[in-house]
C-alpha cells in the first residue's frame, strides 16, 4: 500500500516519463507519493509550445488537476536560456519578452501561482554590462506584469555566477521593489558555490517562495562544478544539516525534488526512491514535513 502523499513535497515534471496527458502525469506523481508537480517550459519546441495553448488545452489541464487532486502550483521557465532577456540581439529580446508575457497569461489561466525564473542575463552569448542592464530592465517590467495578474515571480539561484547567491538576487530585488518578485533557491546550486547556507536562508527566509532539492558537486579551482544528474547523497549538499536549519527557522514552505530521470529505465521507481530518501533526511534533521 502506498504511504500518504507529502503535500509539501513536489516533483519536477522532467523527472517523470513523457506521458501523453497531464492526467497520467499527475496520477503518476501521486502514486509515487508526491503532493504536486512543477511544470517545465524549457528550451525545447515541445514545451515552449505550451505558451500557445488555446482555451481547450488550458481547460483540459485545469480539469486534469482537479480530477487527479494533484495541483501544479509552479512553472519552471527555463526557456529563456534559448531566448535570453539580456541578448545583444533586439529580436531575441523581443522574443524573450513575448515568452514572458505568454507565461504570465498561461500561469494565470491555469491557476499556477509561481513562475520560477532562470537567473541568466544570457546563456549562449557573452555576459556584458549591457546584457545585465537589459535583464534588470526586463525584470522590472516582469514584476509589473506579474502584479497585474497576481502571479508570483521567483528567481532561481543558478549554476551561473551572475545569479549564484540569494544576496545577488537581493540587489536586483531592491532595485525592483515589488512584492511579486521573490526568490526560489536551488539548494544544490547554493551549496556548489560555497554559500553560507544557514546565513542565506536565515536572512532571506521571508522572501523564499519554495525550494528546489537537488544535489551537486561543488565548484573548485580547477573544476566547474556539476549542477545536474548528481545522485542524492553523492554530492556536496548536506541535506540533514539543511533540514535541521529549516526546522530551526520554522520554514513552512514547499519543496520540489529536481531530477532529470524522464529517460531512465524506470523513472517512477527513481522518483519514489528519491522521495523516501529525502523524507529520511528530513527526519534526521528534525524537520516536520507534513
Amino acid at each position: 500500500m502506498m504511504d500518504k502523499a507529502s503535500p509539501r513535497l513536489g516533483i519536477y515534471e522532467k523527472a517523470m516519463p513523457r506521458f501523453e496527458s497531464w492526467a497520467h502525469r499527475l496520477e503518476a506523481a501521486a502514486s509515487a507519493g508526491y503532493g504536486f508537480v512543477e511544470m517545465s517550459i524549457d528550451e525545447s519546441d515541445e514545451r515552449l509550445s505550451r505558451l500557445e495553448w488555446g482555451k481547450a488545452e488550458r481547460r483540459a489541464f485545469r480539469d486534469a488537476t482537479l480530477d487527479a487532486g494533484v495541483p501544479v502550483p509552479s512553472l519552471c521557465l527555463s526557456g529563456h536560456r534559448r531566448y535570453p532577456l539580456g541578448s545583444a540581439d533586439p529580436s531575441v529580446r523581443a522574443k524573450a519578452w513575448d515568452m514572458m508575457e505568454k507565461a504570465v497569461d498561461l500561469a494565470a489561466d491555469l491557476g499556477i501561482r509561481t513562475i520560477q525564473l532562470a537567473g541568466y542575463d544570457v546563456y549562449y552569448e557573452p555576459s556584458t554590462p549591457a546584457s545585465r542592464e537589459a535583464f534588470a530592465l526586463a525584470m522590472e517590467r516582469a514584476a509589473r506584469l506579474a502584479s497585474a495578474r497576481q502571479v508570483m515571480m521567483g528567481m532561481e539561484i543558478m549554476d551561473y555566477p551572475f545569479m549564484n547567491s540569494i544576496g545577488k538576487w537581493k540587489k536586483l530585488a531592491d532595485r525592483i521593489g515589488s512584492p511579486w518578485f521573490q526568490v526560489y533557491p536551488d539548494v544544490g546550486n547554493l551549496s556548489a558555490w560555497w554559500n553560507d547556507i544557514e546565513a542565506e536562508l536565515s536572512v532571506y527566509l521571508p522572501n523564499i517562495v519554495a525550494l528546489h532539492l537537488k544535489d551537486t558537486l561543488a565548484v573548485g579551482p580547477d573544476f566547474p562544478g556539476k549542477f545536474r544528474d548528481v545522485p542524492f547523497g553523492l554530492g556536496c549538499v548536506d541535506f540533514t544539516a539543511l533540514f535541521s536549519i529549516l526546522a530551526k527557522l520554522d520554514y513552512k514552505g514547499s519543496f520540489v525534488v529536481e531530477m532529470w530521470t524522464e529517460k531512465a529505465h524506470n523513472p517512477l521507481e527513481e522518483i519514489a526512491k528519491a522521495r523516501r530518501w529525502m523524507l529520511r533526511r528530513m527526519e534526521e534533521g528534525g524537520f516536520a514535513h507534513a
